[in-house]
């Protein structure tokens, strides 16, 4: 079977954490040794001069054609209009890939074309699989329904795309009745849950992971005191905000926030403002190394995003062996089954508070947190996206 598949969100030389869950994803496809995968993703750049200016200056060293991420991938470029041009992306990235699509066709036919987001992955993809004749598949994630879903130019071709496709996949159940809500078929949507890397994420006991991570260096929390984590890009989705107020009224916890994005200077105003200064930790861009031993050493995640299809994060946090505290959305209610894998609360800084307090008063053991995802595995992620790849090019050939 050869697989075109583009996806906007994913490693590489520069930002190798970039999109690394689809990474993984990938990877395990090509290990598997029976899917002849060809990945393209597409590099935003804005024209001369605002793609002198960083990041994009950095991303302008990105090769044409690179296998350091673990396998070869393509990323050609396409004109980015930062801030103002979200809408109208597809179509400059089906631009921007089409040639090379053509070109790769031509020397050995493609059996199907892939989207590993809905936006703007898919409505550009849906335009490459249309110019070749091919049936093309798609695959939504969070945001790229929940937020491109608000934005009616944006929605308009994301239906196109979903009635074109041959069939599409959803991280959760409740996203793919989100997906249908917006008016695209049920009956094409098959659940697709996340996978994991067993190796890296499983449990550590919490002192002596705690005893690890405050001594690297661009760490450095404390080992007094419980630990919250709260994972993810600074940005207002993210709620770190309700996450800082909820640990207001935590004598004595920590708070480490662990990314970066545009939020990052408001946070630390707010920090300032609450008097936590001293309690909330910013960590940064935290490596795919260290992340581990993080949640290893956190009492529990954190992260009361406004919304998530099924956040990786919650599944490593899981493995990790630390409940999550997490908002009813996306797959919440599919990943936190039971009390041993954490809360599910209302998004505002009180019942955050009481939730972190219910565990600090009564944790469960790292390994019950831990038996909510054995069913999780980058194997067996893999092994479902074929088997759904060769349903669809069975049903082609009927």
């Amino acid at each position: 079977m050869r697989v075109l598949s583009i996806a906007t969100l994913f490693p590489n030389p520069v930002r190798p954490g970039f999109g690394i869950f689809v990474g993984n994803q990938m990877r395990a496809i090509v290990a598997r040794g029976d899917v002849d995968l060809t990945m393209v993703s597409p590099i935003g750049m804005p024209p001369w001069p605002l793609s002198l200016k960083q990041p994009y200056a950095r991303w302008r060293s990105i090769p044409r054609r690179s296998d350091v991420v673990g396998l070869n991938v393509h990323y050609p470029r396409f004109t980015l209009y930062p801030k103002i041009g979200g809408d109208s992306n597809p179509a400059r990235i089906a631009k921007a890939v089409l040639p090379l699509a053509r070109q790769l066709h031509a020397e050995q036919p493609f059996d199907l074309v892939d989207a590993q987001f809905f936006f703007p992955d898919g409505p550009a993809a849906a335009i490459v699989a249309r110019a070749l004749g091919l049936p093309l598949t798609i695959k939504a994630r969070g945001a790229d329904i929940h937020y491109w879903g608000s934005r009616p130019k944006a929605v308009s071709q994301m239906l196109s795309a979903a009635h074109q496709s041959a069939g599409m996949l959803a991280v959760s159940r409740a996203l793919r009745d989100d997906m249908e809500a917006l008016g695209m078929p049920q009956d094409r949507i098959a659940v697709h849950y996340t996978g994991l890397d067993r190796e890296r994420f499983h449990p550590v006991e919490r002192k002596a992971a705690r005893a690890l991570v405050s001594a690297l260096p661009g760490v450095n929390v404390p080992e007094d005191g419980p630990l919250l984590v709260t994972p993810g890009a600074l940005i207002p989705r993210k709620g770190q905000r309700l996450a800082m107020e909820a640990v207001r009224s935590l004598p004595g916890v920590r708070l480490a926030l662990a990314g970066a994005g545009e939020d990052e200077a408001a946070l630390r105003a707010l920090a300032r403002t609450l008097g936590l200064e001293d309690r909330v930790h910013f960590l940064g861009q935290v490596g795919h190394d260290t992340l581990p031993s993080l949640l290893c050493a956190a009492d529990a995640l954190v992260l009361p995003s406004s919304s998530e299809g099924l956040a990786n994060v919650w599944v490593e946090a899981l493995a990790c062996g630390t409940p999550i505290v997490v908002p009813d959305i996306g797959g919440a209610r599919e990943i936190v089954p039971n009390r041993s894998a954490g809360r599910i609360v209302a998004r505002e800084p009180t019942a955050i508070a009481a939730a972190v307090t219910d565990i600090l008063n009564d944790p469960p053991s790292q390994s019950e947190v831990a038996a909510n995802v054995t069913k999780f595995s980058w194997g067996e992620n893999a092994q479902n996206l074929v088997a759904f790849w060769n349903d669809i090019l069975d049903q082609e050939l009927r």
